[in-house]
């Protein structure tokens, strides 16, 4: 009888332990409660995602949201791939990945995201605007010296971006018209926060960077392109051109805890707080692409 006694004890402190677990998120009948979504990708999307993962933790608990930039060709491979639920991108699927790899993806469009050209505040006194023809011929070294477009007689030092760059797939389409940029590689980094730091070390420096690293900051100066400055304004109502869609991408149908996250930066009340930190609201664009 003790040795029965014994057994059902034992088998009470299992289910007692299976229960616990089971209230406490991890473990059920085929669903965790408990997870972790693995995100990486575009750097100009990045302050947003860091931003609203902060928030959805706070009303998730149990969710880890783990983000990271590195650009937007790599956020692509690695979502097609499976190591990260989510993709963050600055382009389409397809300018990156070969049609097959793309068409098994999920596109999110999650904002709008303005880019600007900006240059070294010493600069910025004397340059104010570019024609877009100046500002291709600078992106492209034809033009080398900042006399030349009615600067200071001071070499152009660009600083730009990798090819895996979303930000400069975007920048060269709306921008520069196509023309291929002449890349810096001493001064490559698609670190938008070292890009920043760059131009305003540097004396004659220009390179380009989201409006969500320019929301109240004074360390670097943005020029207007044919008189038309790069603002959320003018982005809504069309007259400045270098916008693009902000994309958070999925493999397939994506696991629930990812679409659960995408659906709240989407959803209204984030939407909120998208316009404070320099994206754009979809909804309210008065032009589409």
């Amino acid at each position: 009888m003790k040795k029965i006694a014994r057994n059902l004890l034992g088998m009470m402190m299992i289910l007692t332990a299976g229960s616990f677990a089971f209230a406490n998120g991890t473990k059920d009948s085929g669903s965790v409660t408990a997870s972790t979504i693995t995100i990486s990708g575009s750097s100009a999307l990045f302050p947003l995602v860091k931003d609203a993962a902060d928030k959805y933790k706070s009303v998730n608990p149990a969710v880890s949201v783990n983000v990271s930039a590195g650009g937007s060709g790599t956020g692509l491979a690695q979502v097609s791939d499976g190591s990260v639920d989510i993709g963050n991108s600055d382009v389409y699927a397809e300018s990156k990945l070969s049609a097959d790899k793309a068409a098994a993806l999920i596109d999110h469009k999650v904002c709008v995201i303005t880019m600007a050209p900006v240059i070294n505040n010493d600069l910025a006194k004397t340059v104010k605007n570019l024609t877009k023809q100046q500002l291709i011929g600078i992106f492209t070294a034809r033009i080398t010296n900042w006399k030349d477009v009615g600067g200071p007689d001071e070499p152009v030092l660009l600083v730009t971006r990798p090819t895996t760059s979303g930000t400069r797939a975007l920048f060269k389409q709306y921008a520069l018209d196509n023309n291929e940029e002449a890349s810096n590689k001493s001064l490559e980094t698609d670190n938008s926060g070292t890009l920043m730091q760059t131009v305003s070390q540097n004396r004659g420096a220009i390179g380009y960077l989201a409006l969500s690293y320019l929301v109240n900051n004074t360390t670097v100066s943005t020029v207007s392109i044919d008189g038309v400055n790069p603002t959320m304004a003018n982005t809504y109502n069309g007259t400045y051109p270098v916008w693009g869609y902000e994309h958070m991408y999925t493999k397939g149908s994506g696991n629930k805890a990812a679409n659960d996250f995408i659906g709240y930066v989407m959803g209204a009340e984030y939407g909120k707080q998208m316009e404070s930190q320099g994206y754009c609201i979809t909804s309210k664009m008065k032009v589409t692409r």
